[in-house]
């Protein structure tokens, strides 16, 4: 296994199955965590998380830097999930950082990178049009981010009702 995007929709069983992937692929699993605990809600779910997956992953924490930290996690026989790409843009659009050039670099990374790596993104795009222009960048850059993904990576898996639909 090479690079993998899984797609998915809310509570659509993408995060389960890219564990499973990364699981398969090696014995020393790393969660590269993008998520910020602003909230209860939101450290709630970051807990539920960390208990689904068990005390075998190794956690990295980076709201921001995922290239960086993916060229330095990207060791020996270890395979890496990165959940999730929609909250790291989230990180970058709060940041005010170049989309862009964030989003090719990441691209330019997966296609390089020695160890098997799982993205995780949510698929915002198959809705109505957001009422608000914030959310409508949102929608375009998560668009184009998973274009870019897409491109990049060696398989493109959709998620739905937990059942995994091959695109690539």
């Amino acid at each position: 296994m090479g690079s993998v995007l899984v797609l998915g929709g809310a509570r659509s069983g993408k995060s389960t199955y890219a564990e499973g992937l990364v699981r398969a692929a090696s014995n020393s699993p790393v969660y590269l965590a993008t998520a910020r605990a602003g909230d209860e809600e939101m450290r709630a779910r970051i807990e539920a998380h960390q208990r689904q997956r068990g005390t075998d992953w190794l956690t990295v924490e980076e709201p921001l830097a995922l290239v960086n930290t993916l060229r330095a996690e990207a060791l020996g026989e270890r395979a890496i999930l990165v959940d999730c790409l929609t909250l790291w843009l989230s990180n970058l659009m709060i940041a005010d950082a170049d989309i862009e050039i964030e989003s090719k670099a990441l691209a330019d990374c997966a296609r390089d990178l020695p160890v098997p790596v799982v993205f995780v993104s949510n698929e915002v795009g198959q809705g109505i049009v957001p009422e608000n222009k914030m959310a409508r960048d949102f929608r375009d850059h998560a668009g184009r981010l998973h274009q870019l993904m897409a491109n990049a990576c060696d398989e493109v898996w959709f998620v739905t009702a937990g059942l995994p639909q091959k695109l690539k």
